[in-house]
């Protein structure tokens, strides 16, 4: 036994150097040599290196054990879970921007599945590595026969990525406040969990994904009943009215005759009164309790939409400020976020409470469902793509009002708080953080907008986003890939195939159906795209996902099938 460890011990390096290994085989606990029957570990080994981010300069932490690091009353320390490894973080003296894990990779790579900050842009794919790409949360490696992934846990008190270097695995923990570093005191931030998997034998890339998005997320928070229906977005962009959407979900409501699941009518943007300096903003309000003109009373209109068949659902945007909010309110001006539009501090205990009240009315005026927006673009003054491009969440030199917490922690808490205020209601994100948002509400909006004008941009945002992150559905939320924008515009050869998907893939439909676009074949479609979105199904498997970021070849409940998105 003696000889066997010490073989272990004085070969690994030079076994890994010559043998070509993927990350995995370098970096999990496993016993490249061990012995026969010994118990096989998953958890990351400790980073080879420590470094923290302050006032915009590096400092490198040194440490005698590599489970506890430290240099400028920074502590940074890790504790074996088993399956996981905690990282936490002590900073009593100084802003801290961001903590640095480094583990030696030398090898081969394989190709790589990304993610995405929030919802995905038509931009995953399984591709080779590109030098300093950034890779949220976490990604997935082929490497052979063997599939391998590296996270964090979901609910994560930190904004996590990844990198793959200069024969470097790096693991960056944003832990900023605004665009400025967190005052963390005398307190411990519990910054991240992190997670590994490897393949089993003979189990597909796609299962051995699922799975990982299944461990990264203790508990799920999923719909009773599959969730499907209509929204008039994609037909009306915020040019609509009680009376249009009465007549909308008349128009669709025989589609579902016989359902014992009801479908969701979801009222989108436009609802309510702009702000002064734009009443005709439909995607702003200066108060979102406030319904406009056009719709006046929105607990009888909540009321007309369940005696005519539907389930009534809403859309918000709760960061909106009032022209008349103080500054103490409000986030400051910086490049990104819109002129003349305030933006409420969620840090402050004030406007979570009013947001807090806003789902409390949509729940008394009788909706079932609320999709709330917006929220990162509002805080940050970017997409999640801009994020990607620029290498930084947020521009400007700025905080937010409790410097004290981490943007992560801010986010999860006024998540937490929509979740709680919502009670009974599903609640949908939507240009939510995907990983905080995991767990907490039953629907996420998993990918950029679809369209009801352009084929190519529904191509590819909502192919894209079902199969790639179709894998996160039951998982970490039901996973909406957006609507179906069925309109006069868009061909129907191209919605049909469309609609037929998502319907068959076991993930939340919606349905934005222009009058005028929607004929006897149109009904009949979406007749039996209804009863299969109605039914719990097995998620959609992408076949070709790993030869393209618009898979045309699905097995769907069973069948394979082929589609054609040219």
């Amino acid at each position: 036994m003696q000889i066997a460890l010490y073989f272990t011990s004085m070969n690994r390096r030079h076994f890994i150097h010559t043998s070509g290994l993927s990350l995995a085989a370098v970096l999990t606990s496993d016993l490249i040599f061990g012995f026969p029957g010994s118990p096989k570990q998953s958890s990351i080994n400790f980073p080879d290196k420590v470094s923290a981010i302050v006032a915009d300069r590096v400092i490198n932490l040194s440490s005698s054990g590599k489970q506890k690091w430290t240099g400028r009353e920074i502590i940074v320390e890790f504790k074996d879970k088993g399956d996981t490894m905690a990282v936490t973080i002590q900073s009593p003296k100084v802003k801290l921007s961001q903590v640095n894990l480094y583990w030696n990779i030398p090898g081969k790579r394989g190709t790589i599945l990304n993610d995405q900050w929030e919802r995905t842009y038509g931009d995953i794919s399984w591709h080779a590595l590109r030098d300093t790409e950034m890779l949220p949360w976490y990604f997935m490696e082929r490497h052979g026969e063997n599939t391998n992934g590296f996270g964090v846990k979901t609910g994560t008190r930190s904004f996590c990525f990844w990198q793959i270097a200069n024969d470097q695995l790096t693991l960056s923990l944003d832990t900023r406040s605004g665009s400025d570093g967190v005052q963390l005191g005398e307190r411990k931030l519990e910054a991240a969990e992190i997670i590994t998997i490897q393949s089993k034998p003979g189990e597909s890339v796609f299962e051995t994904t699922k799975r990982f998005t299944r461990m990264m997320c203790d508990k799920v928070r999923m719909p009773a009943q599959p969730v499907y229906g209509i929204n008039d977005w994609y037909f009306s962009y915020g040019n609509n009215s009680a009376k249009l959407i009465e007549e909308h979900t008349q128009l669709m409501v025989p589609m579902s005759e016989g359902l014992a699941n009801r479908p969701f009518s979801v009222i989108d943007a436009g609802w309510f009164k702009g702000p002064p300096s734009a009443p005709n903003d439909s995607s702003w309000g200066d108060n979102m309790s406030d319904p406009n003109d056009k719709f006046v009373d929105m607990a009888a209109l909540a009321k007309r939409i369940k005696e005519i068949g539907m389930r009534p659902g809403l859309w918000t945007r709760p960061l909106c400020g009032s022209y008349k909010d103080p500054q103490t309110l409000l986030l400051p001006d910086i490049a990104g976020r819109e002129k003349n539009k305030p933006v409420l501090d969620p840090s402050v205990p004030e406007n979570i409470e009013r947001i807090r009240k806003y789902f409390k009315l949509y729940d008394e005026w009788g909706y079932e469902m609320v999709k709330f927006d917006y929220t990162t673009f509002d805080i940050m003054g970017k997409w999640g793509f801009e994020m990607m491009r620029d290498r930084k969440m947020t521009s400007g030199a700025w905080s937010m009002n409790d410097s004290s917490k981490t943007n992560a922690e801010i986010i999860l808490n006024m998540y937490q708080q929509i979740r709680e205020a919502a009670g009974e209601m599903y609640v949908i994100g939507c240009n939510t953080i995907s990983h905080l948002s995991a767990g907490l509400f039953e629907l996420n909006r998993i990918g950029d907008d679809t369209s009801g004008n352009e084929w190519e941009r529904t191509r590819k945002m909502g192919v894209n986003a079902l199969a790639f992150r179709g894998v996160h559905q039951g998982n970490f939320y039901a996973a909406d890939a957006d609507c179906v924008g069925l309109t006069t515009k868009i061909p129907w050869e191209k919605n049909k195939q469309w609609m037929e998907l998502v319907a068959a893939s076991g993930t939340p439909l919606f349905i934005s159906a222009q009058p005028s676009a929607t004929g006897a074949a149109q009904k009949e479609t979406i007749r039996k795209c209804f009863n299969l979105a109605s039914l719990p199904l097995p998620v959609g498997e992408p076949l070709d996902w790993m030869e393209t970021a618009t898979p045309k070849k699905w097995k769907l409940n069973g069948e394979v099938k082929v589609f054609d998105w040219s």
